[in-house]
């Protein structure tokens, strides 16, 4: 039987069972390999992983499907997502595989793929290793004497650290600054810290003590009170806060209020902008961001292009395109001069050096736009079609009408949980909030 395991951002689901078993860790690690065999060399694939209990499952189970099929293993333990990118061009590695499921709760896990140029791996690159997963490997296992070996990375995380703090602008020092840091008991919660005190900072460290369980648990990007409450009771200048494999970034300012993805775009758009070293006429977004980021670019002549949801949508945009920012409302930010994926430490950063020139408090700098009200419920569901259910189809199209041609309303099913997101815009925020709550209300009865 033909299973599916590629979604939107790679292979995700609850641990210990399909796909995220020790079983089909395995067959992806024998498929990718096959995939990226090419040619004669000696071939390596880099591990990372982030903090979750069920990474000691799946990294041993990855790490025997690539050695069975010749490939060797470099492992560099917890460490963010946009590491593993970094790693793996860096050490000219065949493929870099990252075992995380990102913002989820320490349940789930998933399984990410990056090929040799760092960026992650197109569909029908994806298609063709689930075909593989699907079909008999056993010809292409290597001899007794071809199998590969696996080797530890003791100075990965000093690579990026150092690879981090480069991308901060020469000469400036975040001294005198007090930060919050929330790690989200994920993969930075030892290099974040370490990049922003060594660059001068005082720190407040959150989130920093995982024990397998923990992982996005009340903090990190998807639940941002402590961090805000901490900007506010340490007296702090900023909080920054990322998720479990920290390619998402939010930010607080000096009173802990959030400053979301969307802003974070705006901001560094402009300061880029006006130093002549934003590419493309613009950014590149999602359906989701807000009408009020779009409005702010247009009024400093540059564009937002708007993708399907998914940060991999986005870069491969950018990629055609030669956008070099881009990213996502949840805080994903993706700046090619730096990184092939969304980095959060990177682009949490580059806010910061626009707060040190300017010489202000956050909250004067990290607000670029008035953003229209926007309202966003997500609905689990346990199973079936809510979305073609008649009773639902009908709350969409009347929640259209209220919200009228001065509005938006976006329906989606995520692609990494069972989950309906229902998203509305529009200039008044009740008729917002009572429009998405009617609908969530049909789709959970629905499903």
């Amino acid at each position: 039987m033909t299973e599916k395991l590629f979604g939107t951002d790679g292979i995700r689901g609850t641990s210990n069972t399909w796909p995220m078993t020790a079983e089909a860790a395995l067959k992806v690690g024998m498929a990718s390999a096959v995939q990226f065999i090419r040619g004669d060399h000696r071939h390596q694939v880099v591990i990372g992983k982030d903090t979750r209990l069920s990474g000691y499952l799946l990294e041993p189970a990855l790490t025997a499907g690539f050695i069975s099929m010749g490939m060797d293993v470099v492992l560099v333990g917890p460490m963010p997502t946009p590491a593993v990118a970094m790693l793996t061009r860096s050490l000219r590695a065949d493929l870099g595989v990252m075992i995380s499921a990102s913002h989820n709760p320490f349940q789930d896990n998933g399984i990410k793929l990056f090929g040799p140029d760092g960026y992650k791996l197109s569909d029908q690159v994806e298609a063709e290793i689930e075909a593989r997963v699907n079909s008999d490997m056993s010809s292409h296992m290597a001899g007794a004497a071809k199998l590969g070996r696996a080797r530890r990375l003791d100075d990965a995380r000093g690579r990026y650290n150092e690879y981090v703090k480069q991308t901060f602008p020469r000469g400036l020092r975040l001294d005198g600054l007090k930060i919050v840091v929330d790690c989200a008991f994920g993969a930075a919660y030892k290099v974040a810290p370490e990049v922003l005190w060594e660059l001068g900072a005082e720190i407040v460290p959150i989130g920093v003590e995982p024990d397998g369980t923990n992982i996005n648990n009340g903090c990190g990007s998807t639940d941002t009170d402590a961090m805000c409450s901490m900007v506010s009771a340490h007296g702090a200048n900023l909080g920054i806060a990322l998720d479990g494999d920290a390619d998402r970034v939010l930010i607080a300012d000096e009173n802990g209020a959030l400053v979301d993805g969307d802003q974070i775009l705006g901001l560094i758009a402009g300061d880029w902008a006006e130093n002549g070293r934003l590419a493309g006429g613009g950014i590149v977004s999602t359906v989701m961001s807000n009408l009020g980021l779009e409005t702010f670019l247009q009024g400093k002549g540059l564009n937002l292009v708007r993708t399907q949801v998914g940060g991999r949508y986005v870069v491969e945009h950018m990629r055609a395109h030669d956008f070099n920012v881009g990213g996502e409302q949840s805080g994903h930010i993706v700046l090619r001069d730096y990184s092939t994926t969304g980095d959060g430490l990177i682009a949490a950063l580059q806010v910061l050096a626009v707060v040190v020139n300017a010489g202000k408090p956050a909250s004067q700098i990290c607000r670029v736009f008035d953003p229209l009200p926007q309202k966003l419920q997500n609905v689990r569901f346990n199973g079936g079609k809510p979305l073609e259910d008649k009773a639902v189809k009908k709350a969409i199209k009347d929640g259209e009408n209220r919200l009228g041609a001065g509005g938006r309303l976006l329906i989606r099913l995520s692609g990494t949980e069972a989950v309906i997101r229902v998203m509305a815009e529009g200039e008044d925020a009740a008729l917002v909030a009572s429009v998405v709550g009617d609908i969530a209300g049909v789709i959970e009865q629905a499903g």
